[in-house]
């Protein structure tokens, strides 16, 4: 958490508050570091409280790939027992999913929860394809309307019809049609990575972006194609999970100094830390995911929240630029007011209205304040 000093030090415009009830545009940008949680663990309740403390912005609570197919009856028993305690809980915490394994899951564990259905943002999707997304999709509505309450899913494109060249186009082309009818109800398309490597044996290397696995690249970028478009018929794209965490590092040690705001140092402690923690390649692959158009990211490990967050927070020069464009009618070109671009109205329009969204949710940094900045600041210790 930031003190009151750092916020005003780092922040041009503050973070907006946000909750499961707010806009889905605003939280499918609002996910942030997505951490995965077994539905088995027994006090996933204090999970949830203590990850919330920590900064996670949204979790999942899994019945698929986490466990095993004997623990289903069990897991399904503890997710909802303690979920239906969570409810008690005063806390505002971070929005939360259930990872079901098929459609059926989705009326029954809405039908279970009862009352307590309203902790649940939604419902994430495994194994989405053009035959099986449409039961995910209908089951979804069906106990959206039965519980009285609004229930957002996230369909995960993992399956080999994705990766395998042949048959991407026609899946993709049946997948977008098939959300688009149900686009009330659908938060953000995620990207199962580790699924689509192990369609062809693969394990990427420890350090190694994901866009270097050329097969993987290749179809996220059909995916965001397809899916991510800004036209008015694309959805938020989450990038992939990264699978590498340092088991040593459940908190960083080292906090910004108040004053002086020394950038060399403060600049030469954070490389530290992050060359420590192992977090280079993760910084790496979340530049190159919003490069290439996605938004957020799947993680596994609550040491992987900073760097996603810091590397949402919207720098002073893009918001100047994006309030540029946006103020501009009629089309036309000019300078940057940082004199170092062109920023042109109607190209740049679609990119300057995403980041005003990703600045509402993740604030924007002051002048001369960096994602390094941010990034310190979020390194500091947090209760256990």
């Amino acid at each position: 958490m930031l003190t009151d000093f750092e916020r005003s030090a780092l922040f041009h415009r503050q973070p907006t508050p946000f909750h499961r009830d707010s806009d889905r545009e605003v939280l499918s940008v609002a996910l942030g570091a997505t951490l995965y949680a077994p539905a088995t663990r027994p006090r996933l309740t204090e999970d949830i409280r203590r990850q919330a403390i920590r900064g996670v912005a949204s979790m999942v609570v899994c019945l698929e790939d986490a466990i095993s197919s004997d623990d289903v009856p069990a897991a399904e028993y503890n997710a909802i027992e303690q979920l239906k305690a969570y409810r008690n809980s005063t806390e505002e915490g971070p929005l939360l999913f259930v990872r079901v394994r098929a459609p059926e899951q989705i009326i029954d564990l809405t039908r279970r929860l009862g009352d307590a259905v309203d902790v649940l943002t939604g419902f994430v999707l495994p194994k989405f394809t053009g035959d099986l997304g449409k039961e995910f999709l209908d089951a979804l509505a069906k106990a959206s309307a039965n519980s009285g309450h609004r229930l957002l899913g996230m369909p995960v494109l993992e399956s080999p019809d994705i990766i395998h060249r042949e048959t991407r186009v026609e899946s993709l082309a049946r997948i977008a049609e098939m959300l688009e009818q149900h686009r009330e109800n659908v938060l953000a398309v995620r990207i199962g990575a580790t699924d689509l490597c192990s369609a062809y044996g693969l394990r990427r290397p420890r350090g190694m972006p994901i866009y270097d696995i050329r097969l993987v690249a290749d179809a996220i970028a059909d995916v965001v194609n397809v899916l991510g478009r800004a036209d008015g018929s694309g959805f938020v794209v989450t990038g992939p999970v990264w699978e590498y965490f340092d088991p040593n590092n459940a908190v960083f040690d080292q906090r910004l100094p108040e004053e002086p705001f020394d950038e060399s140092k403060r600049g030469r402690r954070v490389y530290k830390q992050i060359i420590d923690r192992d977090l280079e390649g993760l910084l790496h692959e979340i530049e190159l995911d919003k490069a290439n158009g996605l938004v957020g990211k799947t993680i596994i490990h609550p040491s992987h929240v900073a760097a996603v967050h810091a590397l949402s927070v919207v720098t002073h020069e893009e918001y100047v630029d994006a309030n540029d464009i946006l103020a501009a009618t009629g089309g036309g070109v000019r300078a940057s007011e940082y004199a170092n671009k062109m920023n042109e109205a109607n190209p740049h329009r679609a990119w300057a209205e995403r980041i005003r969204i990703r600045a509402r949710v993740f604030g924007v940094t002051n002048p001369e304040v960096s994602w390094v900045n941010v990034l310190g600041a979020l390194l500091s210790p947090v209760p256990s």
